[in-house]
């Protein structure tokens, strides 16, 4: 038997609460509904089916939360990777306010999720600041009065003024606060859906790479290199780390390399650079996203690039920091790591159904801890009570992501989001 796949060392993992492992599949199984995939995707659409009495199995490759969804940010909040505006012109305002309440519905689901099922996802904190690079007042206010009144959420403005009392550094104008959206311990969350997911009868096996399909029948057949499963239905929740498992949503899936970095505490240092509580990205196409934790650590990530295993990651994303917040010269990394975010050609969730009984959920595309669990109930309820929710995301298909050049197209496009954020930046002084 191969050797059972452990979590690479990252912030996350230094600070599990979770089981040393979850079994693997040795034996034939049968079950109504098999889930390829245990990030969050699969585990949402997982837990949505079993709260609803239905038989589930999921199958992933490694550990719960191995990829991406143990990985990132820590950032919950409402919205894709492709913002309201661009959704609006895709689809018309009615479905694309009802794509945004989805995920809207879903902040609350997991807040409730957490509760209910006692998952420990600290450190919680509330609020998500988007810092604006560039001066342009007028328009984050008018985005925050349009998302207010559409939606509710609260969004305020910051001024320029308040943004330098709580980050001391000339890189920022103005900011938007989310007051809705939080941060928390992604892996342990992960962990603890996984847990809420067997409280509720599902089957989880860890360490069960699928080596073959065979999806043409009334009953399908999902092998591993150990045994097998029969399922009425599959959902296949892969994303970044499909591979070649499915030709079709290979073609539409772009694996693209980000990073993320911890520091060594800072301890009265952070408040020469951060006072704010808050989560916090900037509004470049081309960003970094960073938090301060209670022991006065900063997690910090960015870059998007085709390599998934950079040289010197550590100076790196130290070089990064200081470049919006110089006085913290000497500032040493712990540990940095990284991810691979699955991406699709127009920045929305791919969900669907490829034939009868067969099921994808993926593609979150560095915006997935929300709206992953909104993907899995729309996948959950379009299963067990027939709800056609997911029908929403048609526009949004699988497009061809440029095959074997996907990765240095991906390269490219974000150096010239770098080129665009120098521009904007330039006209902003």
């Amino acid at each position: 038997m191969q050797q059972a796949a452990t979590y690479i060392d990252s912030y996350y993992h230094r600070t599990l609460r979770a089981p040393a492992a979850r079994p693997t599949l040795v034996e034939d199984t049968d079950c109504d509904i098999c889930i390829i995939g245990g990030g969050m995707a699969g585990l949402a659409t997982a837990l949505g089916l079993a709260e609803r009495g239905r038989d589930v199995v999921l199958l992933e490759a490694k550990r719960v939360g191995w990829g991406a969804s143990g990985r990132n940010g820590g950032f919950v909040g409402g919205g894709y990777s492709l913002g309201i505006g661009d959704i609006e012109a895709r689809v018309g305002r009615e479905d694309a306010d009802a794509l945004a309440r989805l995920t809207l519905d879903a902040l609350e689901l997991i807040k409730q999720r957490i509760e209910r099922y006692g998952i420990d996802a600290g450190p919680m904190r509330p609020g998500i600041m988007k810092a604006s690079w560039f001066a342009n007042a007028d328009s984050l206010r008018a985005h925050a009065d349009k998302m207010n009144e559409r939606f509710g959420i609260g969004l305020t403005f910051q001024s320029r003024e308040r943004m330098r009392e709580l980050y001391l550094t000339e890189r920022y104008y103005e900011g938007l606060l989310d007051p809705t959206a939080f941060q928390f311990h992604s892996l342990n969350f992960t962990n603890g859906i996984a847990d809420a997911c067997a409280g509720n009868g599902a089957r989880i096996f860890e360490n069960a790479a699928v080596t073959h399909m065979d999806l043409t029948g009334d009953r399908k057949r999902i092998d591993t290199a150990h045994a097998s499963i029969s399922a009425n239905q599959v959902v296949i929740c892969c994303s970044g780390y499909i591979g070649h498992l499915h030709p079709k949503l290979s073609r539409a899936t772009l694996p693209v390399g980000t990073y993320v970095v911890l520091t060594e505490p800072l301890g009265d240092r952070l408040e020469q650079a951060i006072k704010a509580p808050y989560g916090t990205s900037d509004s470049r196409l081309a960003g970094d996203y960073y938090r301060a934790l209670p022991d006065t650590r900063l997690l910090w990530g960015g870059r998007v690039s085709s390599n998934l295993s950079p040289r010197n990651l550590k100076q790196k994303m130290i070089g990064d920091i200081l470049r919006i917040y110089p006085q913290l010269e000497g500032v040493r990394a712990a540990v940095a790591w990284p991810g691979t975010m699955g991406y699709a050609v127009h920045k929305m969730p791919q969900i669907g159904q490829l034939s009868e009984g067969v099921w994808y959920n993926q593609g979150y595309g560095g915006h997935g801890m929300c709206a992953t669990t909104a993907g899995g109930e729309v996948v959950a309820k379009a299963i067990a009570e027939g709800d056609e929710s997911y029908k929403l995301f048609a526009p949004f298909g699988l497009d061809f992501a440029g095959g074997p050049l996907g990765p240095a197209i991906a390269q490219c496009a974000y150096w010239g989001f770098q080129l665009q954020d120098l521009w904007q930046a330039w006209k902003s002084k």
